[in-house]
């Protein structure tokens, strides 16, 4: 299994990020419902746990928003692990459109 670990900067206050990063998630689904499925997500203030499975693939991870950047950590099956740094590049590049 590998593990993605992606850390963005952000502006914004804690709590614009927060609902911004959990707006995503929902985005997410409904724009790639075809690949993405059984989206679960919890949180806890500041930190999220997350879980779905894409393209038969179960991913899973949390995420935490501070008051300066997002931190995505999450485990790839192991054979995504080849495209880790891609999914990685995507991640931190979605990420920083979110919270610009």
């Amino acid at each position: 299994m590998a593990r993605l670990d992606v850390t963005v900067s952000h502006k914004l206050t804690q709590e614009e990020a927060l609902r911004r990063v959990k707006v995503l998630l929902a985005a997410a689904q409904k724009e790639h419902g075809d690949k993405i499925s059984d989206l679960r997500e919890v949180w806890s203030d500041n930190r999220g746990e997350f879980r779905f499975t894409a393209r038969g693939f179960i991913l899973s991870g949390f995420l935490t928003v501070t008051p300066s950047d997002v931190q995505i950590y999450g485990d790839l099956p192991w054979t995504l692990s080849f495209f880790k740094g891609k999914i990685e590049a995507i991640l931190r590049e979605q990420t920083k459109i979110l919270l610009a």
